[in-house]
């Protein structure tokens, strides 16, 4: 019992942490686009290896990217994780450069199994974020006086998933999430221009429009895996992955202002995307694992405050790999995990133009770090992440992020004999 109040403590902690970090998890100018920044919702160990995830199945830690691996926890684990980051961005546009700080709650999740072939994980996954704040000036034309424009947008997506795993045979398992998906967005434009002066009265004009969204709907994503044993110690496992797309429930009005205020409600459409992806990974005696995933998100398909067609299609390649000197080292060196991986995906942002807006790359490194006399485990994950503006004057950022998961993994469903 003193276990679980330990355990208990410390995820409330970073529960209340979370929604703190959260807060303040984002700078990027690119998140004025749609949504904003869609978060990776890997968890310590797929983080590391570049985001590989569809063939992923480890028995001590959670994979809510294929809900088909949850029944590769035993009869006698419970699982809890929960994970933050802290990240250092570098903008420029070849001309400003420009330094942020931001930290992050990643996830915070539980697992285990209900039955020999039944298995549940719930969770709470961040979606999206938004966060940016830029003011540009223009000089005067023979159309336009100079003016200031201003931009600013904050808030994002959340969801809280529950899932089951179900292995009806021996290789094979199928799973599902259904989420809660809601949060709010707001953006702001403001268009300011020349002070003049009528007597002694001196005045600002300006205008204002101000976009403020809440959304409240559901999310399902589907999942199998295939595990196939060669000789004794090899293991191949083939995963795949479906999310079918939607409109959004939501509420949206759109406030403006010059020298009156007026709200109006509107009546939008928002969608998310049908989306899938495929993935394996292949296992060498319990102690080495590379893998790869493939994914495409079909955003292109999606509506976006009435306009279709407004993002392009998200696609990402991944490969990673894991490797654990032994399985029965009796040095701590030789319990740690190594891993190390990459991924390259194509973001769904769309300029006002139409255009593609970036492409960006990352890598990643990181251990798992064993806790004395415990079966629980510390990730702990650097990442480069390179994003390019593929439009003229567009940012490029060069984000650093260290990212910490903590895995609680404890036997507590086994009787215990007293002599």
């Amino acid at each position: 019992m003193v276990g679980f109040k330990q355990t208990l403590s410390v995820l409330l902690l970073m529960a209340v942490s979370g929604i703190a970090l959260a807060q303040n998890n984002t700078n990027s100018p690119y998140t004025r686009y749609g949504y904003g920044d869609l978060a990776s919702p890997n968890f310590g160990n797929s983080r590391a290896m570049g985001g590989i995830a569809y063939g992923l199945r480890d028995g001590s830690q959670i994979n809510p990217l294929n809900p088909a691996s949850y029944t590769a926890v035993d009869s006698l684990t419970f699982i809890f994780e929960g994970g933050v980051s802290l990240q250092n961005d570098n903008m420029s546009d070849g001309v400003t450069k420009k330094n942020v700080k931001n930290s992050s709650f990643d996830y915070l999740a539980m697992q285990f199994r209900m039955h020999r072939m039944l298995s549940l994980s719930v969770g709470l996954l961040p979606y999206s974020n938004v966060g940016y704040n830029i003011s540009q000036a223009f000089e005067s034309t023979s159309s336009s006086p100079s003016y200031t424009k201003q931009v600013y947008g904050d808030g994002g997506l959340h969801q809280v998933y529950g899932g089951l795993g179900f292995k009806p045979f021996k290789n094979l398992s199928i799973g599902a999430n259904m989420s809660f998906l809601w949060g709010d967005i707001n953006r702001a434009l403001t268009m300011i221009y020349p002070s003049y002066s009528t007597g002694s009265t001196t005045t600002t004009p300006s205008y204002s429009e101000g976009t403020y969204t809440t959304i409240r709907s559901y999310k399902l994503d589907v999942g199998l895996q295939y595990s196939q044993p060669i000789g004794e110690k090899h293991l191949v496992t083939v995963g795949a992955v479906f999310s079918p797309g939607h409109h959004l429930n939501n509420d949206t009005y759109i406030q403006t202002s010059t020298s009156v205020v007026t709200t109006q409600d509107s009546i939008a459409t928002f969608g998310i995307p049908n989306s899938f992806g495929v993935g394996f990974t292949y296992k060498y005696d319990d102690r080495i694992m590379i893998g790869a995933d493939y994914s495409k998100e079909e955003w292109s398909k999606v509506t976006y405050m009435n306009k279709p067609n407004a993002f392009c299609d998200r696609t990402k390649i991944s490969v990673g790999a894991e490797y654990l000197p032994s399985k029965m080292a009796k040095s701590y060196l030789g319990m740690i995990k190594y891993r190390i991986g990459g991924y390259y995906q194509t973001p769904y942002y769309k300029t006002e133009n139409g255009d593609r807006a970036a492409h960006e790359w990352g890598l990643s490194a990181g251990f798992g770090l064993p806790l004395p006399r415990s079966r629980s485990l510390v990730s702990v994950t650097a990442q480069y992440i390179h994003v390019k503006g593929l439009q003229p004057a567009m940012l490029t950022e060069n984000i650093l992020k260290l990212s910490i998961g903590i895995t609680f993994n404890e036997r507590w469903f086994f009787k215990r004999k007293v002599d």
